[in-house]
């Protein structure tokens, strides 16, 4: 490698600004062309974040319920991209739920009830990293409910969905669609990480293994559950900086909030990444 096409310490002391620093590398001629994608997708995240904020504002100040769940197999992205939604929202009116197995007592109860307590007052935005949808794949699959209550749910989770819409609760339900080659990526990616270990299960090793049976489910949920009040945004999710980015956008469109006007970046989510249920001829899953 030549000396011109390094960055000495003197190159450092001459530049004043990230534009500066990515001038003098573009002169000397190195290919950064990953490190510019993530610079690019700091910049947009940051601009979509500032429109989150000033969203919810608006929601607190109309005193709108709104809930934002997320589903889709184990890896796909969930719990990262809610942390990039409520990384820098006031947390006085922003929750996250993401509820452990149900108790002994809630086994016993209208499965709908522990999720109906967790649903948004007026001005707050909750996140749901899965939700009562956990019956529509997950459980079935696994052998974690009967066929009876399988079938009971599919037949009340509309009507029940409804109620909340005719209450004047928004619900923006999102299926974030992985193959199975980047799952076991990343699958893979989490034991070789200690810090992401703990994110690994037998019930996700299992996910490769019964992936067929993980996308009849899925296939019957959509087809059952996907309504006009209530529709399925499938997200594809294998390039996850996108995935966060598009699902921002789609939030963001739903609602006319003040300042809306003066975004400084595109709040029209790309369709090939977002997309309605019935638009999406083929999921990546």
């Amino acid at each position: 490698m030549s000396k011109e096409s390094v960055l000495t310490i003197e190159d450092f002391e001459s530049v004043s600004s990230n534009e500066e620093l990515m001038a003098k590398i573009r002169k000397k001629g190195i290919s950064i062309a990953k490190v510019q994608m993530k610079l690019d997708y700091e910049e947009e995240l940051k601009k979509l974040q500032i429109e989150l904020v000033k969203l919810q504002q608006w929601i607190a100040k109309k005193n709108k319920r709104v809930a934002v769940i997320f589903e889709g197999r184990d890896a796909a992205g969930k719990g990262g991209s809610i942390r990039r939604f409520m990384e820098h929202l006031n947390p006085r009116s922003t929750r996250l739920v993401a509820l452990n197995k149900p108790t002994d007592v809630e086994k016993g109860q209208w499965y709908f009830q522990r999720y109906i307590k967790e649903l948004p007052n007026p001005g707050e935005i909750v996140f749901f990293d899965r939700s009562w949808y956990n019956r529509a794949v997950v459980e079935p699959v696994m052998g974690f409910c009967t066929d009876d209550q399988y079938k009971n749910f599919l037949v009340q989770v509309p009507e029940f969905e409804h109620m909340l819409y005719e209450d004047g609760v928004v619900i923006i339900k999102f299926w974030l669609s992985i193959s199975k080659e980047e799952q076991l990526r990343r699958f893979n990616s989490r034991n070789d990480n200690p810090l992401k270990r703990w994110k690994f299960s037998p019930v996700d090793k299992r996910g490769q293994e019964l992936w067929d049976d993980y996308t009849f489910y899925k296939d019957e949920m959509f087809s059952r559950t996907h309504t006009t009040y209530s529709p399925w945004i499938v997200v594809k999710t294998n390039n996850k900086k996108e995935a966060r980015v598009e699902c921002m956008r789609h939030v963001l469109t739903q609602f006319n909030y003040d300042g809306k006007d003066e975004a400084q970046t595109i709040l029209t989510p790309d369709p090939n990444v977002v997309m309605r249920y019935y638009r999406s001829v083929k999921q990546l899953d």
